[in-house]
């Protein structure tokens, strides 16, 4: 475990997810000695195991959640803005067809509100014929076609948007580290005043403290220590990857499932399409929350109806897996109705809960939640300028070019037909906070998603390519592979 600096801080943030990242970045921008612990890996839990989408949250308007679509668009706009190189553009086609509970009237009248919201911050959607629908998507069911749309959100690699934050964070002066457990919590007069840590590889323990604590743990339990319940009823989603070339979309699709009529994504994803999400009440713990096979065939089944060509089956999945919503007013019925808003309560020890929320508004959630800090300290508060400073890595590319030049041994290909070399590896442990096989075979490279042995196959590989960088001995090797496989095995089973 780094050192920890002999300081009291003002923050310490617990959560190394989306929004914890977020908020250390925040607090680090506006001066305050902020701290972030993250007992795994940065965006390990739900942060990386989204739709990999930042959008303006279309369907919400059928809900009537206009503040946190007016919310998401501009949210949306601001991180094509701060991180072109992590959030890029994406055609959205929506096919109608005859009888489909979203018609052509109802889904122009929403886009259109949608463009409303969006102002001239977007590109303006479109109407379609069904021929000219099937001219963007040649692979859709043409039959009982009626027409469709286009509109514009964004995608962006959504484990590499919360590296992204941590890293700034730090830049900015924030002391940050993962794989480092909060065991308990210290208090002054019963007030929270700071955290128990223990490394989780050396074992070593520390003490933090900080005049404000933070949790943004979704919903991990509370106990801050092994076991214990989860911290707030969650939503579990589920998603899919098959090969594109079965499926034959050109770019993104929103569709309604046929099995029951929610609102779901195609996307491409390289030499993959992602269906999903499934969207359904779960007790289970977020460590081992998978995918079930009802699961899979509910996706399938809704793919097979808009792609019948595909026939795609159970051997055609190449992942599968699924992550938790932390709801913050979860309710009894359909969890697709619940809100996406988030909430900001501070409990009797004076620690801030930041809950609920979306992966496309965690930077303004952060601000929220780094006021309440600032009102907390009896501090002026002072925003950050974090919807104008551009997030790191923008140089990513051409520096993993440049080590696959500068050594013939980080050139090779780690899996064929996929474009991972040994220099993204490198360069996850050089500059984007790597620590483990995980960290760098699921979140810094897609292989664990990707390959159909989820990167097991190039583990011991991997392992010996950044063993010198890590200091990594033949035992310490053996461990990292162990671990791998056990993460990838808790992540990507899939249960009858």
């Amino acid at each position: 475990m780094p050192g920890i600096p002999d300081e009291k801080f003002d923050l310490l943030v617990i959560g190394g997810g989306i929004t914890g990242c977020g908020v250390a970045r925040d607090a680090a921008m506006r001066g305050l000695k902020a701290a972030l612990v993250e007992r795994d890996d940065f965006g390990s839990g739900t942060s990386g195991r989204s739709s990999r989408l930042v959008h303006g949250g279309i369907r919400y308007l059928e809900h009537g959640q206009l503040h946190l679509v007016r919310e998401s668009i501009h949210e949306r706009e601001t991180l094509l803005r701060v991180a072109p190189h992590l959030v890029k553009p994406l055609a959205f086609t929506w096919p109608i067809y005859k009888g489909a509970r979203i018609g052509r009237w109802r889904l122009s009248a929403g886009l259109f509100l949608y463009q409303l919201l969006a102002g001239r911050r977007s590109h303006r959607y479109s109407s379609l014929g069904a021929t000219e629908t099937l001219e963007r998507e040649p692979a859709l069911n043409g039959t009982g076609l009626s027409g469709g749309a286009v509109y514009y959100d964004a995608r962006t690699d959504d484990a590499g948007l919360t590296v992204a934050n941590a890293i700034s964070a730090e830049e900015n002066g924030a002391f940050v580290v993962s794989h480092t457990k909060v065991t308990g919590i210290l208090r002054e007069g019963g007030k929270a005043s700071g955290a128990v840590l223990e490394n989780r590889h050396s074992g070593e323990v520390a003490e933090i403290r900080a005049r404000c604590v933070v949790s943004a743990i979704g919903v991990w339990p509370k106990t801050f220590g092994t076991g214990g319940k989860p911290s707030a009823r969650g939503s579990k989603g589920v998603h899919i990857a098959v090969p594109r070339e079965r499926v034959g979309n050109r770019d993104a699709l929103t569709l309604i499932s046929p099995v029951d009529q929610r609102v779901m994504f195609c996307l491409p994803a390289g030499v993959q399409t992602i269906f999903g999400t499934t969207d359904t009440w779960t007790d289970e713990h977020p460590e081992t929350v998978h995918a079930a096979m009802a699961d899979i065939d509910y996706l399938l089944r809704s793919a097979n109806e808009y792609f019948p060509r595909a026939r795609l089956t159970r051997d055609d999945v190449v992942s599968a897996w699924a992550g938790i919503r932390p709801l913050a007013s979860p309710q009894s019925g359909d969890p697709s109705a619940a809100s996406r808003e988030h909430s900001i309560v501070a409990d009797e020890s004076g620690i801030i809960n930041v809950t609920g929320g979306k992966l496309t508004t965690y930077r303004a959630m952060a601000a929220e939640v780094v006021d309440r800090v600032e009102q907390a300290l009896g501090r002026k508060i002072r925003r950050a300028a974090t919807d104008l400073a551009e997030l790191p890595g923008a140089d990513r590319d051409a520096e993993i070019a440049r080590l696959e030049k500068s050594d013939s041994k980080l050139s090779a290909r780690l899996v064929e037909g996929l474009p991972y070399t040994g220099a993204h590896l490198a360069y996850g442990v050089a500059r984007e906070k790597a620590r483990t096989l995980s960290d760098l075979l699921i979140r810094r490279t897609r292989i664990a998603f990707e390959a159909r042995d989820h990167g097991k196959s190039v583990a011991r590989a991997a392992a010996e390519i950044v063993a010198p960088l890590l200091n990594w001995d033949e035992r310490l090797i053996s461990t990292r592979i162990q671990e791998f496989e056990q993460d990838i095995g808790r992540m990507f089973s899939i249960s009858g």
